[in-house]
């Protein structure tokens, strides 16, 4: 596997118009304005291109479970996976911004068990997800990501 260096400090932002809004003002703020949209909790997932090795930030809203945090691949129910989703079969290391905390992460695509745990809160926030699917069908079924705190190196010993 190749090792690539990545700008996590840099990240690219979507193209303009309100994605890249809703990022940039959430950026700015530490997340006190765009942590809420529409109500709902979002956050700022920063992933690594497949074909060009460049962090760039994706607002989504998401939910929790313990440490762990969940968002919906729907596209707004497009018939292909989003660019990010796709990002991660290449590179599961992501950052993630919650408010002002931005902490590394490992992404992986929920199983079945999960699914069936995390699709009815993701969609009790954001009741459209339910017509997203309904959309995405029968080419794809939508996926649910898991974003997991990454392991942290250990700190080297302090010389006494």
């Amino acid at each position: 596997m190749q090792t690539i260096t990545v700008d996590w400090d840099h990240p690219a932002d979507p193209r303009p118009g309100p994605a890249r809004d809703h990022v940039r003002d959430y950026a700015a703020t530490g997340g006190q304005d765009g942590h809420l949209w529409h109500g709902v909790p979002t956050l700022l997932l920063t992933t690594v291109g497949r074909r060009t090795g460049r962090a760039t930030r994706t607002p989504l809203i998401y939910t929790e479970d313990d440490a762990r945090l969940v968002v919906a691949a729907a596209a707004w129910g497009a018939p292909a996976h989003p660019d990010w989703y796709r990002n991660l079969a290449a590179h599961p290391e992501v950052r993630v911004q919650v408010g002002p905390d931005v902490s590394p992460a490992l992404a992986r695509t929920a199983g079945a068990d999960e699914r069936e745990v995390y699709w009815p809160a993701l969609a009790g926030l954001w009741p459209a997800l339910d017509d997203y699917r309904t959309r995405a069908r029968p080419t794809r079924t939508i996926p649910l990501v898991i974003l997991e705190p990454a392991p942290r190196a250990p700190r080297p010993a302090q010389p006494r």
